[in-house]
């Protein structure tokens, strides 16, 4: 089992490869939004503290979302899916391995970026490793339940419009203990409850995710 996940991220990591300009595509869009907000807010220092992480969540949590639709819309199309729910191993596991590389091509990247664009916010030193960390606990989530809702609009017209219906109400709670975490450490209280509910959250989909998103899989595919 551990070499056929091993296989199905290394073939969705060379498919995504191929494809740089979506891969840049989200990079892009997640540097513009994080960008801008400071050109139009201003050079208030205090400000954009206040603001960097409610920013750099949301513009995260949305270019997260951009890549979603291409999880299961590309095997689906040329019938590399159905071959997949016909082998031996299991379809959770294939799903796995399908969001490993998904949060790898466009999550990993952006938990990188972070700490760089948060520096002109003006965000201290403690403050951005607490948004590495909580960017590296939050982001697994938002693919894992983005996964989910990418499996029940798979053939659906619209479906990125209905992806984004589905998954942005889930994603409130990753979004508000994110930015919480950063908020609280940057005003001294401490940041240890949020990233131990961030860890608690990306837990439970970690366990449920993969196993709904299967079930979801099935039935878009029947």
């Amino acid at each position: 089992m551990l070499r056929a996940l091993i296989c199905i991220v290394r073939r969705d990591l060379l498919l995504a490869f191929r494809r740089r300009a979506d891969v840049m595509m989200t990079l892009f869009f997640f540097i513009m939004v994080a960008t801008l907000f400071p050109l139009g807010v201003g050079p208030e220092a205090a400000l954009l503290r206040t603001m960097a992480p409610g920013i750099l969540w949301v513009a995260a949590l949305l270019a997260s979302m951009l890549g979603l639709g291409r999880l299961f819309a590309l095997d689906y199309a040329d019938g590399t899916l159905e071959q997949m729910l016909l082998c031996a191993e299991p379809l959770s596991l294939i799903v796995i391995g399908k969001v490993i590389a998904h949060w790898l091509v466009s999550g990993l990247p952006l938990v990188l970026l972070a700490p760089l664009l948060g520096v002109q916010f003006d965000l201290s030193r403690e403050a951005l490793s607490v948004l590495f960390f909580a960017l590296l606990i939050g982001t697994p989530v938002l693919s894992l339940i983005g996964a989910i809702g990418a499996a029940l609009t798979l053939g659906v017209r619209g479906g990125g419009v209905l992806v984004a219906l589905l998954v942005l109400p889930l994603y409130i709670p990753i979004l508000i203990f994110g930015a919480g975490a950063v908020t609280a450490q940057a005003s001294g209280l401490g940041s240890s409850a949020h990233l131990l509910l961030l860890g608690g959250a990306l837990a439970g989909a970690a366990a449920l995710a993969p196993w709904a998103t299967a079930a979801a899989l099935r039935i878009s595919l029947e």
